[in-house]
């Protein structure tokens, strides 16, 4: 039996995860908008994965037997001067993600919550990876600048990302 400041904690980051997809789903439709389908796909998969680890948390918390409350999803944006500014918010919101998912992994230790402890180290490892992936965009996009052609390359090799389901929410 999981404890009721937890239940409650995970209950706000299906929330919070379920903000991800809805920001990230937001920027595939800019992307789409002003012609970069590849920038549109990756952050398509993006989306896809953010509900992903919603469900990852819904299923956990079905598991231990406690109902999840599923809370109002805020609006996001809906526009970014530049590609670069996107992926520059991409990356802070990632960092927010990544302070709650330590907020969450410290309350877990405090309350000696063993099993969610265990269960956050995917999220952990998972959050490591997502900023590094913005980083590199990030990166890319500061290296082509006002390039056209940069621009273009990196929506063709933005294009590649495909979407691969979780194990355990299929």
């Amino acid at each position: 039996m999981l404890n009721k400041k937890m239940v409650e904690v995970l209950n706000e980051q299906i929330n919070e995860e379920l903000y991800s997809a809805y920001l990230y789903l937001a920027m595939s439709n800019y992307f789409e908008s002003i012609g970069l389908k590849g920038f549109a796909n990756w952050m398509m998969v993006q989306y896809k994965e953010e509900t992903d680890h919603a469900m990852k948390i819904y299923n956990y918390l079905h598991s231990h037997g406690e109902k999840a409350k599923l809370l109002a999803i805020k609006q996001p944006p809906t526009e970014w001067s530049s590609p670069l500014h996107a992926f520059d918010e991409t990356l802070k919101h990632e960092q927010h993600i990544t302070k709650c998912i330590n907020d969450l992994l410290d309350l877990a230790e405090e309350l000696r919550d063993r099993a969610t402890y265990s269960f956050l180290q995917w999220y952990i490892d998972e959050q490591v990876e997502e900023e590094s992936n913005d980083r590199e965009i990030i990166d890319k996009l500061r290296l082509v600048e006002d390039s056209r052609n940069g621009l273009f390359m990196l929506d063709k090799e933005l294009s590649q990302r495909v979407y691969t389901p979780l194990e355990e929410v299929k």
